[in-house]
């Protein structure tokens, strides 16, 4: 299995290393470090933001449909909640990924930050379920444009032997937010008459949002690219990542950025429903242990991502961290179930596992792109997959009915979208010693 590059023969796919050098020196230390602790939180929020209807979605429903409410039911708005939130991402990644290409990738950060902040935060008043689906939405609007924004700017703003590691703790951050999640629903009760108090909470990354926007320095490379920009016929980002030379380039990035996600949420995030039906009556909080459980486990896979991807090669790991993906996520909901010893073990492998590609994303993704359409390329890579997933997590929602509301079968059913990154990846340029334009 060669890390050689075996892409196949196309004038789409070039190498942004062709294209002119970037051209002022380094931000100083303090203002990198000022970076990266500004999109670690960003994207540590935004982990809290995606953790919070897995964990809070049942109680909702039992609340909002009251006399008609029921499992299966409750699963099903799981599901739609879920979708509208990938939608949102989706949407928001390609426009607020497209504008940090134009305004700057802070000010676009910042921006985000506080759209998935406001609109959380008017969560805690819905009436309806409908509401919330609408809500979900805009949400996931931010959601999706930090990522983007975050990403280019810590990759432009570090020197490259510092790449992986930054990269890596881009993925952690995420994984760091539903840790967090997980652990503050342990010490306070979420249940049918007592959710709305977490949505307070997931207002409060608005005032992050604002010191985003007024203090945050800006990535030199974005200035100088902006600097170089006198071509006036010059097509919008969008427009030229699909149309040659970057059309081939951006589809493969679509590909190998919508199999993790299309994984992690049509398969791997059915275990805290699961466990909170299963183990609930039991143990009030065991969703919320569940939820920690694998969050510390992807906490470390998606930091090691980066690492991993630099140390095997960029094909060669993906190719591994799908095999790896496929057979413990199988594992999880076949081989043990929620209140055996082995579940929370084995929950902690396959979110170290299948959040690998979540370090290997932030260092891989930029590495495909110049510098004028990074920011885009690197969301609409990202978010479009996020519309799969959208359409994997209502499919899996219909398995899921299908299968009679058993948890195990769907969530093993879905599981097999990891098997496609094994083929995929091998279509895929390998980057491996290509340096950011």
């Amino acid at each position: 299995m060669s890390s050689s590059p075996v892409a196949p023969p196309s004038s789409e796919l070039v190498s942004p290393a062709s294209l002119p050098a970037t051209g002022p020196g380094p931000l100083p230390r303090r203002a990198r470090l000022l970076v990266l602790c500004a999109a670690f939180g960003g994207l540590l929020f935004d982990g809290f933001e995606l953790g919070l209807m897995p964990l809070a979605s049942l109680s909702v429903s039992q609340d909002l449909l009251g006399a008609n409410y029921t499992p299966t039911l409750g699963g099903d708005w799981f599901a739609r909640f879920t979708a509208a939130l990938m939608l949102g991402a989706a949407v928001g990644g390609i426009l607020l990924g497209s504008l940090g290409d134009r305004i700057g990738r802070a000010r676009a950060m910042g921006i985000s930050i506080l759209f998935y902040s406001v609109f959380a935060g008017l969560g805690a008043w819905v009436q309806t379920q409908e509401q919330m689906l609408v809500l979900r939405f805009m949400v996931g609007l931010g959601v999706g444009g930090v990522w983007p924004n975050a990403v280019a700017l810590v990759a432009e703003c570090w020197p490259e032997k510092a790449r992986p590691t930054v990269a890596g703790l881009m993925g952690a951050a995420i994984n760091t937010g539903i840790l967090m999640l997980s652990q503050i629903a342990q010490f306070w009760s979420l249940a049918e008459d007592s959710w709305r108090w977490l949505f307070n909470i997931a207002a409060a990354p608005a005032i992050l949002g604002l010191l985003v926007l007024l203090f945050l320095p800006e990535s030199p490379s974005w200035l100088a690219s902006r600097g170089r920009r006198t071509d006036k016929k010059r097509a919008a980002p969008v427009r030229e990542l699909f149309r040659p030379p970057l059309l081939g380039i951006t589809l493969t990035g679509i590909m190998l950025g919508s199999i993790p996600l299309v994984g992690a949420w049509a398969a791997s995030k059915w275990m805290i429903p699961w466990a909170d039906q299963v183990g609930g009556v039991a143990q009030p909080d065991y969703k919320a242990m569940t939820q920690g459980w694998w969050a510390f486990g992807a906490i470390l896979g998606s930091f090691a991502g980066g690492q991993i991807a630099s140390l095997l090669g960029r094909r060669r790991s993906y190719f591994l961290i799908s095999l790896g993906s496929v057979v413990l996520t199988v594992s999880m909901f076949q081989l043990t179930a929620p209140l055996q010893p082995s579940f929370f073990w084995i929950v902690f492998a396959q979110g170290f596992v299948a959040t690998l590609f979540f370090g290997w994303l932030p260092l891989y993704l930029p590495e495909l792109f110049p510098t004028h359409v990074r920011a885009t390329g690197s969301g609409i890579s990202y978010n479009v997959g996020r519309f799969a997933t959208a359409g994997g997590v209502l499919a899996a929602g219909l398995l899921f009915t299908a299968f009679g509301g058993s948890y195990p079968g769907v969530g093993t059913a879905a599981a097999m979208i990891y098997a496609l990154g094994m083929i995929a990846i091998w279509w895929a340029p390998d980057t491996t010693r290509r340096s950011l334009a």
